[in-house]
């Protein structure tokens, strides 16, 4: 890599919309943890990235030999995302320059191809970048009690996924700005861009699921073992 690059991965989450025993990024999927597989997934790219895995503190259930990287460290992990990624970038010596690329633990379908590919337009643009797939699907604007009022034109429209990538300097930035206005983003390129700033979109596959609700783990076992079959089918 040309230049250092980080990886930051917020697991501190509890997952209650799993309605399950643990925390989501611990249920077994394909006989491991989901963390293993997502983590697996960015060092198959990134074997000589730096990892911050950003923990609750009272977290029992994470094991560090499910840590694929050399270089890691652990960080306390925040009520919100991005009070766990502020975290994370407070905590580590990063450089200004230094790539920093932020992925969901819950998104273990991630590709190899697809963190590369992100990995390249981050380092060429200045504004970052994040894998994201365009809108399919109609759009439809609901009222308040659920009724459908329109539809709204998909055109220009993208579902944002991660990784997503900015420059060291610029993300913090953005995150503390967006925690002085008391403003709750959601992803990273929410906070870039709410400093003027508009992020590349990079398409990424449709199969880079995050896993959020219970029939979502039978999906993404699905999907990987689907990946796994043409990558073997391919060799």
């Amino acid at each position: 890599m040309s230049e250092p690059l980080w990886l930051v991965v917020p697991a501190a989450g509890q997952g209650r919309r799993m309605e399950a025993d643990r925390p989501k990024q611990y249920l077994t999927l394909l006989g491991r943890p989901l963390l293993v597989h997502t983590l697996e997934r960015l060092h198959s790219a990134f074997p000589d990235a730096r990892l911050v895995l950003c923990l609750d503190d009272d977290d029992h259930w994470f094991a560090e030999e499910w840590v694929p990287f050399a270089d890691w460290q652990r960080v306390t992990g925040g009520e919100e995302r991005m009070d766990s990624v502020l975290n994370a970038l407070t905590v580590i010596d990063a450089g200004d320059d230094d790539l920093v690329l932020v992925h969901d633990v819950a998104r273990p379908c991630v590709t190899r191809e697809d963190l590369l590919a992100l990995h390249q337009a981050v380092q060429r643009h200045v504004a970052g970048a994040l894998l994201a797939m365009p809108v399919a699907d109609t759009m439809k604007r609901a009222s308040p009690s659920g009724a459908s009022l329109r539809s709204e034109p998909r055109d220009a429209l993208w579902h944002a996924l991660t990784p997503q990538g900015f420059r060291y300097r610029q993300l913090y930035r953005a995150l503390v700005e967006a925690r002085n206005r008391h403003t709750l983003v959601t992803d990273e390129a929410s906070a870039v861009e709410a400093l003027g700033d508009a992020p590349q979109l990079v398409s990424g596959r449709r199969d880079n699921l995050k896993v959020t609700h219970p029939d979502d783990l039978a999906l993404a076992a699905a999907i990987l073992t689907s990946q796994r079959d043409t990558t073997e089918r391919s060799l």
